[in-house]
């Protein structure tokens, strides 16, 4: 792939452009940043219109974000629910931005 650059940074505060990606994807890391909602706003502040992040979460980490807390926090940050998948152990959730 000649498009992925990994970098580091504060989920808090990206250091990333306005709609300057396609997508984005966690997976069992949003339970470990202290500002969920901070984190949810500046993704849907870095996804292009049209863009989409996905939410892993399994259950038994010992950080597990429930998806009913996952959804309202995107929600509150402008993110629009798609859709889940998965069953009792775990889910991914997309949502997408406009």
């Amino acid at each position: 792939m000649t498009n992925v650059e990994p970098t580091q940074g504060d989920a808090r505060d990206l250091p990333y452009a306005d709609a300057s990606f396609d997508g984005a994807y966690l997976v069992t890391v949003l339970g470990e940043i202290p500002d969920q909602e901070a984190a949810l706003g500046q993704l849907a502040r870095v996804l292009k219109p049209g863009g989409r992040l996905v939410v892993g979460e399994l259950m038994g980490d010992p950080h597990y974000v429930r998806f009913s807390a996952l959804r309202t926090k995107a929600e509150g940050a402008g993110l629009e629910f798609e859709r889940r998948a998965g069953g009792p152990l775990g889910y991914f959730a997309r949502f997408g931005r406009d």
